[in-house]
């Protein structure tokens, strides 16, 4: 069975920091895809400051030669009128969509790693296809929404044991 990983790399950063541990994006790819033929592909869609800085350059190259495709998109200073507060944002709900759906028809299995609403009617869509859905985020930042759209969920609070990134990995 082929399968795909969709990972929204800006959901799983706050993931970490509510968590308290970082995940590791190797242990993550073996833990759902035992055995590397039945791969399909890893994205992994985040935004990145200009110019990259070079500890976020490093672990983006890293998670490339682990066999991610990385996608990335400048993050856009946009200015709150009514607050005066200066908000930083990418967003790359649109890029994961279309990767979804442009290789569709390669995976059998598709894991989302993302707590984002935005995604329902995407996974939804994906089952009527015979997709089999698995959403992968943590309580508090998972909306029941995603939850209920797929076939499954993995709160991530349980699983550190298996995703941890392990000092001197």
């Amino acid at each position: 069975m082929k399968v795909a990983l969709f990972v929204d790399g800006v959901n799983m950063f706050y993931a970490q920091k509510k968590l308290g541990w970082h995940l590791d994006y190797k242990r993550i790819l073996h833990y759902f895809v035992p055995d590397p033929e039945d791969l399909y592909n890893a994205f992994y869609y985040t935004g990145v400051q200009n110019p990259t800085e070079a500890k976020e350059e490093n672990f983006l190259n890293a998670l490339t030669m682990m066999g991610y495709t990385v996608r990335r998109k400048r993050v856009k200073v946009i200015f709150d009128l009514d607050s005066g507060e200066e908000i930083r944002k990418a967003n790359l709900d649109t890029e994961m969509v279309v990767d979804m759906f442009n290789t569709v028809e390669n995976y059998q299995r598709a894991i989302i790693f993302s707590g984002d609403s935005d995604f329902e009617r995407a996974l939804e869509l994906m089952r009527t296809r015979g997709k089999e859905v698995i959403v992968v985020s943590t309580r508090g930042m998972v909306a029941i929404e995603l939850i209920n759209s797929a076939d499954r969920y993995y709160d991530l609070q349980y699983l550190r044991e298996d995703f941890e990134k392990l000092p001197g990995t």
